[in-house]
């Protein structure tokens, strides 16, 4: 027991020396300066190992500021195209209605030079089937149309009612197939039929004779021959004049000068004779 109780003793007597080194070593640290280029030197020593140990946080900061700043601008970015899409879409609204804005001015401006009366519809339908050249307007019963009405746009005669309901009417163009019209050259006055074709860009005069004095350029208006269509409306354009000496008759192309296919706003042209109808 003696040898045990001794080596326990110098244990304990080492451990209470430490401690009285140690707090030695406080006090000198807290009230002299004799320990500070040691601590200097301790602080140079380990400071390496600061820097290492700091590299995964200033890594896992790194990343996170990178995927942060990553999210932001795809954010950013998803915004300004969606604001970019915005302002084309008025850009677009805003140049369509410039468009119709001149087709309007088109239009008022061919009423001041019509001496009938006048009103103005609008297409809202175009009959589904390619062999029928018809449209639906806005206008009907309600507001004076009646059968037979001539409807033009602001380049020319398209064509006239063929149906007519309260407040909506049918019309048939002047492209049709079924469609003829008395016109005459308004250079010279040379009368002729005008006949649908079924393509909106063409009509052929009938029975133009290889000796008539026609040519190309030739403006050709209604005649108001059989009381249809007053006199001196716009028809169209000779295109095309094919003369064959074994054949009785020219044939000659007419480019309507109303846009068919593209024409919103029309004019209806009331007769005289109709205004009460």
């Amino acid at each position: 027991m003696k040898p045990l109780f001794t080596k326990g003793a110098a244990a304990s007597s080492r451990a209470f020396f430490f401690i009285l080194v140690m707090i030695g070593l406080i006090f000198t640290s807290l009230y002299t300066d004799w320990l500070q280029p040691v601590r200097a030197t301790m602080k140079e020593a380990v400071a390496p190992f600061y820097v290492i140990t700091d590299i995964p946080r200033q890594i896992n900061e790194w990343r996170q500021n990178t995927f942060s700043s990553r999210s932001d601008l795809l954010i950013e970015n998803e915004a300004l195209r969606t604001e970019l899409l915005i302002h084309q879409r008025k850009l677009q609204q805003m140049a369509a209605l410039a468009a119709e804005n001149v087709r309007l001015r088109q239009l008022m401006n061919a009423t001041d030079m019509l001496q009938d009366k006048v009103l103005i519809a609008e297409l809202i339908g175009v009959s589904p089937n390619p062999l029928s050249h018809t449209v639906w307007i806005n206008r009907g019963h309600q507001q004076g149309v009646y059968e037979g009405q001539p409807l033009l746009d602001a380049f020319g005669l398209m064509g006239q009612v063929i149906e007519v309901q309260d407040n909506t009417s049918q019309v048939l163009l002047i492209s049709d197939v079924t469609h003829a019209l008395p016109v005459q050259v308004n250079r010279n006055g040379v009368r002729a039929i005008a006949e649908g074709t079924g393509d909106l860009n063409r009509l052929r005069l009938r029975h133009v004779s290889n000796t008539t004095d026609i040519r190309v350029g030739d403006l050709v208006v209604s005649s108001g021959l059989g009381e249809r269509f007053p006199t001196g409306y716009p028809v169209g354009e000779v295109d095309s004049i094919i003369r064959d000496p074994g054949q009785p008759f020219a044939t000659v192309i007419v480019r309507p000068m109303a846009r068919l296919d593209r024409s919103r706003h029309v004019l209806l042209v009331f007769d005289s004779r109709e205004a009460g109808h």
